[in-house]
C-alpha cells in the first residue's frame, strides 16, 4: 500500500496494490475508487484531501509491517 499526496491539486491517493485500474466509480463527492479488470478495489483518490484531513501526521494500528519507507 502507497499514499501519494499531490499538492498542485491537493488530492490524496491510496494505491492499495499495483494492479492496472480499468475502471473508476465516483463513491462520494470527491472521491473516485478504481477497480482492476476482475471488480477488485485497487485505489482510491480523495480531492480536496488537506482540506478534509490532517496530513501532517500518518498513525497505524495493528499493521503487520515488515517494510516502512518514507519518501
Amino acid at each position: 500500500m502507497k499514499l501519494h499526496y499531490y499538492p498542485e491539486t491537493d488530492s490524496l491517493y491510496i494505491e492499495l496494490n499495483d494492479t492496472v485500474s480499468s475502471e473508476t466509480r465516483e463513491v462520494a463527492d470527491g472521491v473516485n475508487a478504481d477497480f482492476d479488470k476482475d471488480g477488485k478495489l485497487v485505489g482510491l483518490d480523495i480531492d480536496g484531501a488537506a482540506a478534509k484531513f490532517d496530513l501532517s501526521t500518518l498513525e497505524t494500528v495493528a499493521l503487520p509491517l515488515t517494510l516502512l519507507r518514507a519518501a
